[in-house]
């Protein structure tokens, strides 16, 4: 697997991300190779030394043995022939069997680990009696300890540099859904349906472009939104979607405008098939991380799928000129936010075009998803924002099929945050944990 990392986003995140890759991009300081293999034997480091006791008894284990019914003794100081025969009147006295037996250097003792074969006895009642034994320096049963390292909540090993999943709260909110099941139809570019992250996930494949299957794996637009929408969970693999068992309809409607690049094209033609595709076919979501001018054909088959039921997501550059289908009446428009510094990102008109209007947005910044090949980048701009916006709504209809797209509209402002602008724009910040606690009346996110 490899991960890239070209164009938007340099800063932090590239850092820590070389940092959490060194061994497959050989270390955040690129240190040269050795000129050489390293010499074999007489160079090669000291074997292995175990510092574990050796074992009195003939049977020897390779992993961690159990401390119940077992309890520890040490000696005082003395000859190691007394210590031995002190041990074997031990193990005749109290029902004992040798487990391990090793001198304790820094202190002069002799240590042992007995274990309780005479079942008659508790570990206690024996530990009670050899306390009063004067051949005994000390005894006790035998704790246990943790390391005190919590357990991340993915598996996932760049899940940590997705500063998106902290913001939208998806850990706590993956313990009620995952969108599973549910019908996303991602118009856009194609997308790698073959990339280890996407597989299994992507249900549907279509291209509605001119030859637009030769390209279809290696478009780089489709399947970054692919993954921030679907990324498999906990697969030790890459990075963790929204929503991580929802169900993709990948549908080419666009076509990088040259190869390799981010940047993609579409038109009325190709928008208008994928669309009425997805609507036959039972998708519940469409995602359009795209936007342009009005078009009255495709605001038909827009206003068709939100009277089915469907709900519309559609990314909003903020510019005002650029945001069609996100400004048709119904549709959940969605601004790009930076969350790394809490505001509105970045178009100069944005928070002009939308002060006062309270409207929907999610990270843009910086966001980490796949990539053709089997890699991974960072990506900028609200189709990220639009596409984390139809994963939340995916584990909304898992728990709660019913939901109207208004009734999902209504409830994802409740529930965001507002995020305070200088220029009294004010956009929403969604929260998928909140969104999901009040729609099954849960009380507040944990």
């Amino acid at each position: 697997m490899r991960f890239r990392r070209t164009g938007l986003g340099a800063g932090i995140w590239l850092c820590l991300a070389l940092v959490s890759l060194t061994t497959v991009l050989g270390g955040c300081a690129g240190a040269p190779a050795p000129a050489t293999a390293p010499k074999a034997a007489a160079e090669a480091p000291a074997a292995f030394s175990s510092a574990e006791p050796a074992s009195s008894s003939s049977s020897t284990s390779s992993g961690p043995t159990t401390t119940a019914g077992r309890l520890m003794v040490t000696l005082p100081p003395a000859p190691l022939a007394l210590w031995n025969r002190t041990t074997a009147e031990l193990e005749r006295t109290y029902g004992l069997r040798t487990i391990f037996a090793w001198t304790m250097e820094s202190l002069g003792e002799q240590c042992i680990v007995f274990e309780v074969i005479n079942k008659k006895h508790s570990i206690a009642e024996v530990i009670r009696r050899l306390h009063s034994d004067p051949l005994v320096g000390s005894v006790q049963p035998i704790a246990t300890y943790d390391v005190l390292a919590a357990e991340p909540a993915y598996n996932d090993p760049y899940s940590h540099l997705q500063h998106n999943v902290q913001t939208l709260h998806l850990e706590a909110a993956h313990h009620w859904a995952t969108g599973k099941g549910i019908r996303i139809a991602v118009i856009d570019t194609g997308a790698d349906f073959d990339h280890p992250d996407l597989r299994g996930r992507i249900v549907k494949a279509q291209s509605f472009v001119d030859r637009g299957e030769q390209t279809f794996t290696s478009d780089i637009h489709g399947t970054a939104v692919a993954g921030v929408i679907a990324a498999t969970a906990n697969n030790q693999i890459g990075v963790v979607g929204v929503a991580p068992q929802s169900d993709l309809f990948i549908l080419k409607a666009c076509w990088q405008k040259a190869p390799g690049k981010r940047e993609a094209v579409c038109d009325s033609y190709t928008l208008a098939k994928a669309i009425d595709f997805a609507i036959l076919q039972g998708a519940q979501v469409l995602n359009f991380s795209l936007g342009g001018p009005y078009d009255p054909l495709l605001a038909r088959l827009l206003g068709t799928a939100l009277a089915r039921g469907i709900v519309v997501v559609a990314a909003d550059p903020g510019d005002g000129v650029h945001s069609f289908p996100a400004s048709q009446q119904g549709v959940l428009g969605i601004l790009g936010l930076d969350d790394l510094r809490g505001e509105l990102r970045g178009h100069p008109a944005a928070a002009a075009a939308t002060a006062g209007k309270n409207e929907i947005g999610a990270p843009s910044v910086d966001i980490l998803t796949t990539v053709p090949h089997g890699s991974y980048d960072f990506f900028s701009g609200s189709s990220f924002a639009a596409a984390q916006v139809s994963g939340i709504v995916a584990l909304l209809l898992e728990k709660e099929p019913k939901m109207t797209p208004a009734q999902i509209a209504t409830l994802l402002r409740k529930t965001a945050r507002t995020v305070q602008e200088p220029g009294g724009a004010d956009p929403l910040e969604v929260d998928a944990c909140a969104a999901l606690a009040s729609a099954l009346g849960t009380g507040p996110c944990p």
